[in-house]
């Protein structure tokens, strides 16, 4: 049996999940939890296999509070079932440690299709999410434009792609902020992408520290 915690802020969220699961021999909810602080308290004190998370989960930081969860619960698998975009926010939970990712919109037998599948070591994504990573795979060659920046620009780079901000950027590099802004600009001209996003799409198989 499959023991899955679910960590959401909406009662109703708890309630279907259990309705739906009720009579299944596979998958068995074992817990909830309306605030961030409630499922540590639960990991830290019972047996969990996947834990079914909202981001927006008050208490719930960022997106990188999933690294911490992962690092410190190495058995436990974090499937994120939320309201936010998938096109947005899916390709950083999965690098930061989530086994899986689907929006809320999604009919529930997906929702136990991602329990079985992450179960099982594999990682969950829907078909049209997969679809979006392959096309922007056949874009420019992102490790040969790495290649082609500076030191402090993979430095810079290395930051963003951590989620730091701007002025974090900077208190880190003892530069300023308009500099930053600077060296932002740049990195998306040479990387050829428009926006934040589409740079953590473009670099998800890339180990910035290697170069």
């Amino acid at each position: 049996m499959i023991r899955v915690f679910v960590a959401d802020a909406h009662p109703i969220v708890h309630k279907g999940l259990k309705a739906v699961f009720r009579n299944s021999n596979e998958i068995s909810i074992v817990g909830k939890g309306l605030h961030y602080r409630d499922l540590v308290d639960h990991l830290g004190s019972k047996k969990v296999d996947i834990v079914v998370i909202e981001i927006e989960l008050p208490g719930f930081e960022d997106i990188r509070t999933l690294r911490r969860l992962k690092d410190q619960y190495t058995n436990v698998r974090f499937l994120v079932f939320t309201t936010l975009s998938e096109e947005v926010y899916a390709i950083s939970a999965l690098k930061y440690g989530a086994s899986g990712f689907l929006c809320k919109d999604n009919p529930l037998n997906k929702l136990k299709d991602a329990i079985l599948k992450i179960s099982t070591g594999g990682v969950y994504i829907t078909n049209e999410l997969a679809e979006h990573m392959a096309f922007n795979e056949t874009g420019a060659n992102p490790r040969a434009l790495i290649n082609q920046l500076s030191e402090r620009e993979i430095q810079v780079l290395r930051l963003l792609v951590n989620g730091k901000r701007n002025k974090e950027i900077a208190v880190s590099l003892s530069i300023s902020d308009k500099t930053v802004s600077t060296y932002r600009s740049r990195l998306m001209k040479k990387l050829k992408v428009k926006n934040l996003v589409e740079m953590l799409n473009k670099l998800q198989h890339i180990d910035l520290d290697m170069y």
